[in-house]
């Protein structure tokens, strides 16, 4: 069973995170998690902390000469900015009081929930950990899941189709798409600042972007994320918490920030009847189909991969929607929660959009869930364990 957890504040010495359940003999160093690192740091409208960190990702244990060795992997990430914070986020009892307490909460982040619910007057104590700084370690770890499923050819990607009211001017229905063109999107959307395969529609985010951040405003968006290459049979139709597609869209929402997910075609699925919205299954024998494995295809993918809780071998696509950051120039309305007397909400440091950085998140996420599911039908304690279980799961369903 793969599982993973992670640790540290916004603003302290650095976040930490463990992932136990990686086979040995995976090639892992730390270049494989640092490229993954920087896609996350890039994208117009990220904040002035993109310009003082520059992520690295230490690799403390499970790992030696370059290789899994099937113990706990834990990583650490330094945070730069730790320097201007010694003494205000210090663990020493010496030091209370060496920074102002914060007691405005700002609309639409976890400060008032969180304050009142681990009975905290200075809300520094819930936003340090609540923050996005986070999903630092989350893309880190999700690195280490993309290494372990490209063993088995299995490719994730994501690209942004709209960031405020700018959309990608073309017709875009990802599930009706085949691996090459899903491929070519994401490819496409690495050379774009905003991560967006469109050229035109990448322009018109930037310049919505820049007047926002001219207005002190911030804009939300939305994405596509998917996992090409994954076998048929992942998940489970057994029980509600086996389900893949449920376990994906926990994944995607526990993002900061992340207000929706829709598995294939989603909402638009409750627009159309029966007869067109479902795949339609196809047999062709002693060959792989268009979609599906071996015999098996479907020719469409409305239901983005999964159907009862499992992969059908088609691509698994997903979408969400990211809500604005809270966190204005020009801050909502709020209330001390000491004086009670109305303020306005405290500013911290923040992005104007980070909708790309977002799905850059979700890959990562969509990686995890997707080598946990892999590993837990797969098997395996040594990476060849997993390929010889692997091997004869395909030549199985060959003969099916």
């Amino acid at each position: 069973m793969l599982r993973f957890y992670t640790a540290g504040e916004s603003h302290g010495k650095g976040l930490i995170g463990i992932i136990e359940g990686v086979p040995s003999g995976l090639a892992l160093c730390g270049p494989d998690i640092d490229s993954e690192l920087k896609r996350r740091q890039g994208g117009h409208g990220r904040g002035g902390r993109m310009k003082i960190e520059s992520d690295h990702a230490e690799i403390i244990s499970g790992v030696r000469w370059g290789v899994t060795t099937g113990a706990p992997i834990s990583l650490l990430i330094e945070n730069r900015d730790w320097a201007n914070w010694r003494q205000a986020m210090s663990a020493d009892p010496a030091l209370r009081g060496s920074a102002p307490a914060v007691t405005r909460p700002r609309p639409g982040h976890a400060d008032l929930p969180g304050a009142l619910k681990y009975d905290q007057k200075d809300i520094r104590n819930i936003l340090e950990r609540s923050s996005a700084r986070e999903t630092a370690m989350r893309v880190a770890l999700g690195a280490i899941a993309k290494k372990f499923l490209a063993e088995f050819g299995i490719r994730v990607g994501s690209f942004v189709f709209q960031i405020g009211v700018a959309k990608m001017e073309t017709a875009l229905n990802p599930p009706a798409m085949s691996d090459a063109m899903l491929l070519a999107l994401a490819g496409k959307a690495e050379s774009s600042d905003v991560r967006c395969p469109g050229k035109d529609a990448t322009l018109k985010m930037k310049s919505l972007i820049d007047s926002a951040a001219r207005a002190g405003d911030t804009l939300g968006g939305r994405f596509t994320v998917f996992v090409l290459g994954l076998p048929p049979g992942l998940g489970s139709h057994i029980q509600w918490d086996s389900r893949l597609d449920g376990r994906l869209a926990q994944a995607l929402m526990s993002i900061q920030a992340i207000k929706a997910v829709e598995v294939g075609d989603g909402i638009g699925l409750a627009a159309k009847p029966g007869s067109e919205a479902m795949d339609e299954i196809f047999y062709s024998k002693g060959g792989k189909g268009t979609r599906g494995t071996k015999g098996f295809y479907r020719k469409t993918n409305h239901m983005g991969g999964i159907e009862g809780g499992m992969t059908t071998g088609g691509p698994l696509i997903a979408h969400a929607a990211m809500k604005p950051i809270p966190t204005l120039k020009k801050p909502l309305r709020s209330v001390d929660i000491l004086t009670k007397k109305p303020f306005r909400a405290a500013y911290e440091r923040s992005d104007v959009c980070a909708v790309p950085a977002a799905a850059v998140i979700a890959e990562a996420m969509a990686a995890l869930i997707s080598a946990s599911a892999f590993l837990e039908k797969m098997g395996g304690d040594s990476l060849g364990e997993t390929r010889r279980n692997y091997d004869a799961y395909t030549k199985y369903l060959a003969r099916f």
